[in-house]
């Protein structure tokens, strides 16, 4: 069984620090991102979560949020799973949504990644 409690590092050299998942699989943690939209430095940014609780031989699948309220007016929402190589190495997978706020319902077209 996978423990998203940690740090991991993603293919962009991205940080994400997950604290402890608690029983009811909520946890908490930050995003540091190395990517942005405004091309700024990278920041520290919240993110809040919940993991499904793993059934008898399943990878548990689990969901999070960050907002980006530092740098940039705008969220993404991860969903994802988590997989044990036969070495015993934990990855979790994911996609994503990145929402910008945008000025108008016009514009919304455009606003979602």
């Amino acid at each position: 069984q996978c423990q998203l409690s940690g740090l991991w590092r993603n293919e962009q050299d991205s940080l994400m620090e997950i604290s402890v998942v608690r029983d009811n699989g909520e946890f908490q943690g930050k995003y540091l991102t190395q990517v942005t939209l405004a091309g700024s430095c990278a920041r520290a940014s919240p993110l809040k979560g919940t993991q499904q609780q793993p059934s008898k031989g399943g990878w548990p699948t689990f969901a999070f949020i960050v907002l980006w309220d530092k740098f940039s007016n705008a969220t993404t929402a991860f969903v994802g799973q988590c997989f044990m190589d036969a070495g015993g190495k934990e990855t979790p997978t994911t996609t994503w949504l990145l929402r910008e706020a945008v000025g108008s319902p016009e514009e919304d077209w455009k606003a979602t990644r």
